[in-house]
């Protein structure tokens, strides 16, 4: 079980729910530190400060009857970037498997394209718009279209708010409202806190790619821009001594111009495509991250909810699409 903290795959999932993970969905991970106590996770209980595990005995990542993910999968995995900790004591994020090892991903003014083939959109993919309304809209008229993310902006009823397509129609055609206009960001317009982090790749999360993600037994070859795609992988995830002397790349004391990946990668992305930390922030998910896969909302309930029940009823043991 896991219970859903952030706004991160609203509308698919929303804090509160409480959800199945099926953890022999991908097959079986065994415990790379077997010297854990039980029932936890990275702390003692009544005792922050002290680990529940010991990191003395470590064993080599295996999973028995591993199964692929499959795209579209929502995937719970250990979250990449929590060097602090062992791979299998990283905090639980839950997103949904954009591409696959092997796949060339890009997305294209919000649109998502794998080997040059536009992906179905999801659903209940949500994205920010900047909605312009007359006086009468207020706090209510958002409850009543179930928006539960934005506010009001500086300006004068003015709006900025996370919108699925199905909602964002429903606003066209209110007589309360104005005006909906995406929240757009420009192709080449570089963020710095995108993976790679680098001005060469102008990239953001509406302009994304090409990227080509790792596939275990693949060479990839390396030189000044495709290293800092992947000197991460070489040297934090798959454990390798690395060393770059000008475009000289040395591993494992070796000099070379390529690398064969031992482990397949995946890319995550919450179904809140602007509110959501993700592979487009951290770059790739490895397979020895995966946890499992989400599959039922067992339960729901809406802490922050002003009316008698904060249970969403409607969302006991819905299935996870």
């Amino acid at each position: 079980m896991y219970f859903v903290p952030t706004s991160s795959m609203e509308k698919t999932l929303l804090p509160g729910d409480l959800i199945f993970v099926n953890k022999l969905a991908y097959g079986i991970r065994t415990p790379i530190t077997p010297l854990t106590i039980p029932l936890t996770h990275q702390k003692m209980p009544f005792n922050e400060g002290e680990k529940s595990f010991s990191d003395r005995l470590k064993l080599p990542y295996y999973r028995f009857f591993s199964a692929e993910v499959k795209r579209n999968d929502v995937v719970v995995f250990n979250y990449p970037m929590e060097d602090d900790f062992p791979v299998d004591h990283r905090s639980f994020y839950i997103k949904r498997c954009i591409a696959l090892p092997g796949d060339t991903l890009l997305i294209k003014n919000k649109v998502i394209y794998i080997d040059d083939a536009v992906q179905d959109k999801i659903a209940l993919t949500e994205f920010n718009y900047r909605v312009q309304t007359k006086k009468v809209f207020n706090q209510d008229s958002l409850m009543k279209y179930g928006i539960t993310e934005g506010g009001r902006t500086a300006g004068l009823n003015e709006w900025d708010l996370t919108l699925t397509t199905a909602v964002k129609n429903k606003l066209d055609s209110s007589e309360q409202v104005l005006s909906v206009r995406e929240v757009r960001l420009s192709k080449n317009s570089f963020a710095d806190y995108i993976f790679p982090y680098k001005e060469l790749y102008k990239w953001n999360v509406d302009y994304f790619g090409p990227l080509v993600i790792p596939k275990k037994g693949e060479k990839v070859r390396l030189d000044k821009n495709a290293i800092h795609l992947y000197q991460r992988i070489i040297e934090v995830y798959e454990a390798n001594e690395f060393k770059q002397v000008d475009d000289v790349f040395i591993i494992n004391g070796d000099t070379t111009n390529s690398y064969t990946f031992k482990m397949d990668y995946y890319f995550m992305m919450g179904d809140n495509r602007h509110n959501s930390s993700d592979s487009r922030f951290w770059g790739f998910v490895p397979e020895d991250h995966i946890v499992g896969k989400a599959t039922t909302i067992v339960f729901s309930m809406d802490k922050n909810s002003h009316t008698q029940s904060k249970y969403r009823s409607n969302r006991f043991f819905k299935e996870i699409e």
